[in-house]
């Protein structure tokens, strides 16, 4: 699972304002977590206001408030002290000793193996003295330094890094398909759960052939991973952290070769900028392309992109050739998004993917049955729709069609002649003439605006 942080509001922004965002930029100044982004207030359509930077990982401020008007002159004395803050504000140790520190760390017999838990941090013993108020967890076991992503504790209250990880299930399902899907190789870009559970079979089992390397903002894995199996990284901006070592890192691992063929899953936070992380996955794919034999000129690098069903018309807007499975993936410390009884509700994730539909076997165990006429499985309440004809359902339940939206609707709704389409009865109509705030054009509010950056 990766992180995932809810959308918060920019600071000053009026009600009826929103951003949107205008990308990466060459020349960009950068914050602790890489080159910023360049965003601008939208009203009606229009840009209205200074452009401005802001950190492109961080939505809150409190969690990172970087922030420059465009056009504004920094003076020398500012730049050096944003330099000395970005240098101060990296972690403790590279990369490189964090791998060492670990070679020490598992020599160590088990009784001195402890990690501190408030800096969460492998500890060796000339450490310990500087630790020995913290919290501390001892004996730890080479079970357990396979499974950091259980031993580090998940960073929910940083919306930048609320991570929600793969319930056992779902991350095993995805392994599963993978590994039926002839892949050998698995970009996992904010997946460590995955990540995890691929490097553990691969240090187990002999003849398991899978290899994974984790893309992710979370350094803490550094202190688990080697540079060939981790390099920090930001896919809002599509920032390497470890310059181009790690960059080279990454283009070897998609280099197409005998080991077979590579496939990216990503898992980013649900209240991420859609078209940001899209303008990163499609720099990986071009990273893929370039690494390329022939043969393989007009495809794209295989993707799992795993998000809320709700996003479907923003993804395919960027990318036409995903389609998005009915498979719910569930994630184990969340609330809302886990499977069946005990979650309040069913998972709204769902993959999303350019590989062919009929190709992605669902476990019909788990309630999953195939749609010959759409030849793809879909979820057991999702009946074909003759009218429309197809498998209409988004959220597993049965929808119903409605014949003046010429569409299929969830089943809670019926169709308001006032507001000319389907919605909740006790809905609040819309002036139908109003239209959008922030495009003008009607059919949709504000908070669906297709050409909005959600922010």
């Amino acid at each position: 699972g990766g992180r995932h942080q809810a959308a918060a509001p920019e600071p000053g922004a009026a009600p009826g304002a929103a951003l949107a965002l205008l990308g990466a930029v060459p020349g960009a100044p950068s914050c602790p977590h890489g080159p910023a982004l360049l965003f601008v207030k939208v009203s009606h359509g229009r840009e209205e206001g200074r452009r401005f930077y802001a950190c492109s990982a961080c939505r809150d401020r409190k969690d990172c408030n970087f922030f420059q008007w465009e056009d504004e002159k920094v003076s020398e004395a500012r730049l050096a002290a944003r330099e000395e803050y970005n240098r101060n504000h990296q972690p403790p140790f590279t990369h490189r000793q964090n791998v060492e520190r670990y070679e020490n760390f598992v020599l160590l017999p088990l009784s001195k193996r402890r990690f501190c838990q408030e800096c969460q941090q492998l500890l060796l013993p000339a450490e310990w003295g500087k630790h020995s108020s913290h919290q501390i967890l001892c004996d730890i076991s080479t079970a357990q330094l396979r499974s950091p992503s259980q031993l580090l504790y998940p960073l929910e209250n940083k919306k930048t890094n609320a991570q929600y990880l793969f319930a056992n299930r779902s991350c095993q399902f995805l392994l599963d398909l993978i590994i039926s899907l002839g892949f050998r190789r698995v970009l996992c870009v904010g997946t460590p759960r995955l990540h995890e559970m691929i490097q553990s079979k691969a240090s187990q089992e002999e003849d398991f052939r899978v290899r994974s390397l984790l893309l992710d903002i979370d350094f803490r894995y550094s202190q688990f991973y080697t540079e060939d199996e981790f390099c920090h990284y930001n896919m809002f901006n599509h920032y390497f952290f470890g310059g181009e070592a790690a960059h080279e890192t990454c283009r070897k691992f998609l280099h197409q070769d005998k080991d077979g063929r590579v496939i990216m899953v990503t898992d980013p936070p649900f209240g991420g900028l859609v078209e940001a992380l899209a303008s990163s996955f499609k720099k990986l794919m071009a990273m893929w392309k370039e690494t390329e034999k022939e043969g393989y000129e007009n495809q794209e690098m295989p993707m799992f992109w795993i998000f809320p069903y709700f996003f479907e018309s923003r993804i395919l807007e960027f990318f036409p050739s995903f389609s998005m499975m009915d498979y719910q993936v569930d994630y184990d410390n969340h609330a809302l998004y886990k499977h069946g009884k005990t979650g309040r509700r069913q998972s709204p994730v769902r993959i999303f993917t350019n590989l062919s539909p009929s190709m992605i076997v669902l476990p019909v165990e788990e309630g999953y049955r195939f749609c010959a006429i759409c030849k793809r499985y879909v979820s057991s309440g999702n009946q074909h729709c003759e009218i429309c004809n197809s498998c209409t359902s988004k959220d597993g339940r049965q929808w119903k069609h409605c014949n003046l939206c010429k569409k299929c609707v969830k089943p809670s709704w019926f169709h308001c002649n006032n507001c000319n389409c389907c919605a909740l009865q006790n809905h609040s109509c819309e002036k139908t003439d109003a239209g959008c705030f922030v495009c003008g054009k009607e059919g949709h509010k504000r908070s669906t605006c297709p050409s909005l950056s959600h922010t």
